[in-house]
């Protein structure tokens, strides 16, 4: 399985920004994966920001609920976290998985 994700970028704080993550790869069942968002700080440790089970179960830090929405579409074998309200402690790499494969990362920097 490979995974690309895109969409970082720099933004004000306050904005928005789409994050996406397409999967690639034979012999494995998207659809039957659980799929996440992490994001890594300077400085700081790897955080799980969202979850997304194939039983359509959407788990959040508590530092983004409210502000972020994860969501698949299954037949694209596709991920999205959608950020709302972003803040500048937003800021970090963020890394999108399936099942135990690891995206590359793309940055997400929140001006103030």
């Amino acid at each position: 399985v490979q995974l690309q994700a895109s969409g970082g970028g720099l933004v004000q704080a306050g904005g928005s920004l789409r994050l996406s993550c397409a999967a690639s790869g034979r012999h494995f069942n998207f659809k039957l994966q659980t799929v996440g968002w992490y994001r890594q700080a300077p400085g700081k440790q790897r955080e799980l920001v969202a979850q997304h089970s194939f039983r359509s179960e959407a788990t959040y830090a508590d530092s983004v609920k409210g502000r972020f929405a994860i969501s698949r579409e299954n037949a694209e074998k596709t991920l999205y976290l959608d950020m709302a309200s972003l803040k500048p402690e937003d800021t970090g790499v963020y890394y999108c998985t399936v099942g135990d494969t690891w995206g590359q990362g793309t940055q997400v920097t929140v001006s103030s």
